[in-house]
């Protein structure tokens, strides 16, 4: 089953398509067709149902993991000559927020440079946020990140990020909680974050145990 997915998916994105990059939008409507393509059997119609709303997400397709490693990769092959193209992607498949959508954004920024982005990936990351968002996913693109060789960012920049909206205190701690390390002398930044949802406190509580 994964092979003949894998093929649909390689068959509809075909060649790497470098003009397609100068329109965003023209862009955002293949990859829907990519995502549809990467779907097992009868899953591909897309779902904007209670699922989709409840996580924050404009639709969802399911298309899984492997399938959107591979069109992270098209993508980036399609735009090696032109990264900045690529850059100014990731912010329209956010602002659209399909989660397959911030799933990609992700795939991408944790490929990309400093240098590509005009920013750190880290930085890139943060500055897509809306007032709200799903932290599941959040916390699987700094997963991602940290997969792609960028490392979580220092206690300094933490705490910049912390003072900046309640909810960029809750992702600060998230991000803290993906170090290896002790929390140390940031510990006051998981304590004294807003209250959160149940995957928020159970992370606050599992950092903040480490430390006693």
């Amino acid at each position: 089953m994964v092979d003949e997915v894998n093929e649909k998916v390689a068959h509809y994105l075909g060649e790497p398509k470098p003009k397609l990059l100068r329109s965003p939008r023209k862009m955002l409507k293949f990859l829907k067709g990519a995502y549809a393509a990467g779907v097992p059997g009868m899953m591909a119609k897309p779902s904007t149902d209670l699922l989709a709303n409840s996580g924050g997400y404009s639709f969802h397709y399911s298309c899984p993991n492997p399938e959107m490693r591979d069109i992270a990769s098209w993508i980036l092959t399609s735009g090696k000559d032109v990264p900045r193209r690529v850059a100014k992607l990731i912010p329209a498949l956010w602002k659209r927020h399909g989660q397959e959508d911030l799933v990609l954004s992700g795939l991408l920024l944790a490929n990309m440079s400093e240098e590509e982005l005009g920013e750190s990936p880290w930085m890139a990351f943060i500055h897509l946020f809306g007032n709200q968002e799903p932290l599941g996913a959040l916390l699987e693109i700094g997963e991602e990140l940290i997969r792609g060789g960028h490392e979580v960012p220092d206690d300094r920049w933490l705490m910049a990020m912390a003072g900046q909206s309640e909810l960029w205190h809750q992702v600060a701690v998230l991000f803290l909680s993906l170090r290896k390390e002790e929390v140390g002398e940031i510990r006051g930044l998981v304590a004294t974050a807003p209250a959160g949802g149940e995957l928020f406190e159970r992370i606050r509580n599992h950092i903040l145990s480490q430390e006693n």
